[in-house]
């Protein structure tokens, strides 16, 4: 968060420091030349400018960045990965922004609207800002091993798009910078669901939806029920990685999330979430261990958290319920 002093400047009159070069002469910075090194992440200059904060999850990296002074400054990308770009606040006096294969843009005020750099693109800009921008970036593998097999995701040629918005795609974002912004002990399964989600989004959108090869309608095998369940009890309280659970199953983590909602009704960062809690009922009945040595316990980093989805599930806190016990 920027300091008091920073998120009280006029901006209508945002000063750009002496020698400073206007956006009208931008020229990309060397590491964006094709014979140079590619960049994994945007890289803004000057760097000190933005604050970031990132997630890492099974080839997807979501990353969220909020500018925290009103001075110009200039941005560029270019990886073998997807990006996706969702800018929630966006709004500059003047500048311009480039996606490889597009005409540039000079639009003034892009808040709510969504970029997509496919892998091996460049992407780069510059912006003499009129508000302090906040944007997520989404780094997307495109073999993954969430990407459904029947999609051949990364075999598709992706079509660059610049500002724009759908809306299934922008709420499917908005949820994975959630988890940037709060994470939780829950949230890998539910991460990684989601980034099956946005490689389907992204597909929809580039014109590309019909599914390649037979999906399957059934749920899961009784063996690879059984096999499933049990080791989500033997390990309840680790975060469980979704390709784990999938690879249990000998599917694709697409195909096993569809799969295991069909048999045990709810997904699996539901159902992991509600082990959790009912190995948490068992633990309560021992007055001796305390709330938080059981938030511990049971794979919660706090018992703020633990109390929260315990209510969410119970419709009680924990020392209530052990109150009422027997």
């Amino acid at each position: 968060m920027a300091s008091s002093t920073e998120t009280i400047l006029n901006q209508s009159a945002c000063l750009v420091p002496p020698g400073a070069p206007s956006v009208a002469e931008y020229h990309p910075p060397t590491w964006l030349h094709p014979d140079l090194e590619t960049h994994a992440i945007v890289d803004y200059s000057p760097s000190e400018i933005v604050r970031r904060h990132s997630a890492e999850w099974s080839g997807l990296q979501v990353e969220t960045v909020q500018v925290v002074r009103h001075t110009p400054f200039e941005y560029g990308f270019r990886a073998p990965c997807h990006l996706l770009i969702a800018a929630e606040l966006a709004e500059r006096y003047d500048g311009e922004t480039f996606v490889e294969g597009l005409p540039r843009s000079t639009l003034r005020n892009f808040s709510g609207k969504l970029t997509f750099v496919p892998a091996g693109h460049v992407f780069h800009g510059s912006q003499r800002p009129r508000a302090l921008t906040r944007t997520t970036y989404f780094y997307i593998d495109p073999r993954g091993p969430l990407a459904d097999p029947a999609l051949r995701f990364g075999e598709i040629e992706f079509k660059p798009r610049l500002f724009f918005f759908d809306r299934g795609l922008w709420e499917t974002a908005l949820k994975l910078k959630a988890l940037v912004e709060s994470p939780g002990s829950m949230s890998r399964q539910y991460a990684e669901a989601l980034g099956i989600v946005l490689t389907h989004e992204l597909v929809r959108i580039n014109g590309e939806g019909a599914l390649r090869g037979p999906v399957s309608r059934g749920g899961l095998a009784s063996w690879q029920q059984k096999q499933v369940a049990a080791y989500i009890e033997e390990h309840v309280a680790d975060d469980i990685p979704l390709a784990t659970l999938a690879g249990l199953a000998r599917l694709s983590p697409y195909h096993f999330s569809r799969s295991f909602k069909r048999s045990f009704g709810v997904p699996p960062h539901r159902y992991h979430g509600s082990r959790r809690i009912e190995r948490a009922k068992q633990l309560l009945a021992d007055r001796k261990r305390s709330v938080t040595a059981i938030a511990l316990e049971i794979g919660f980093s706090e018992t703020s958290t633990f109390t929260a989805a315990f209510h969410r599930l119970t419709g009680q806190t924990p020392s209530r319920y052990r109150r009422n016990l027997a």
